[in-house]
């Protein structure tokens, strides 16, 4: 049987049990509303597109974050791997905050900028950077010593070197960092936007909580599940599968 089938078939025994559930009353609709109700709450939300200015507002955050958690990662994890002063002493402080979780920067990002659309920012920002940087390091450290050696004796040198040989060569693992930044800063968006001022999914899933709405609350937790399941299984994991094919990493 195709694996969407099998999909198909779980989720739709899934919604079943639930709305039977949900209408034989073996649980109260205030603690989990049935799926009617919760599409009904996400058809109002988009017809008076309360959601819709939620989903441009997260993506305009996560656009912005995510490409500067990139670029600061990639730029940090070239040091990292040119640098052994700077991978023996810097390198160790991004490993220890690579596992700090992004919530625990909210109170820290508030004091700085205050409640506003730079805290959220800066965020997703730290949420993303981290593991970017450390695979970026991990590619640039896994380049073929011969390619290397054999694009110097052709006299490639400095940038023209990393241009040519080691960032093409370490291509797989930037494509798994991103893959795993996006994951993060995706995370990172949501708890940030959960003590955010503005429109965006995290604002309107606390705002729902805090007057009762869990048709809402479940709606918006679907959405934010949704996006990063489609974005990681249709955009990045098929990128970083090709990459993988075109690399002979991956038959």
């Amino acid at each position: 049987m195709h694996p969407t089938i099998k999909r198909i078939i779980f989720f739709s025994v899934i919604i079943a049990f639930w709305e039977i559930g949900s209408r034989l009353e073996l649980w109260l609709p205030t603690i989990l509303p049935s799926p009617s109700m919760v599409l009904d709450a996400l058809i109002t939300g988009f017809e008076d597109k309360t959601l819709i200015y939620d989903l441009v507002a997260s993506f305009k955050r996560l656009a912005i974050g995510l490409a500067l958690s990139l670029i600061i990662g990639s730029a940090l994890g070239v040091l990292l791997a040119k640098s052994k002063s700077a991978d023996e002493t810097l390198g160790t402080v991004i490993l220890a905050l690579q596992s700090v979780p992004s919530i625990i920067w909210l109170p820290l990002a508030i004091m700085w900028f205050g409640m506003n659309e730079t805290s959220v920012i800066f965020v997703v920002v730290l949420g993303g950077t981290f593991v970017m940087t450390l695979n970026m390091r991990a590619g640039m450290k896994n380049v073929n010593p011969l390619f290397v050696k054999a694009a110097q004796t052709m006299g490639a040198t400095g940038l023209d070197l990393f241009v040519r040989v080691a960032f093409p060569a370490s291509i797989p693992h930037v494509v798994t960092g991103a893959r795993l930044a996006w994951a993060f800063a995706w995370r990172a968006l949501m708890a940030g936007e959960l003590l955010s001022t503005g429109p965006g999914l995290g604002y309107t899933l606390r705002y729902a909580s805090d007057f009762g709405n869990m048709s809402l609350v479940i709606g918006v937790m679907i959405i934010i599940g949704v996006i990063g399941y489609i974005v990681d299984q249709l955009i990045f994991q098929r990128v970083e599968k090709n990459v993988l094919e075109r690399w002979g990493l991956e038959s």
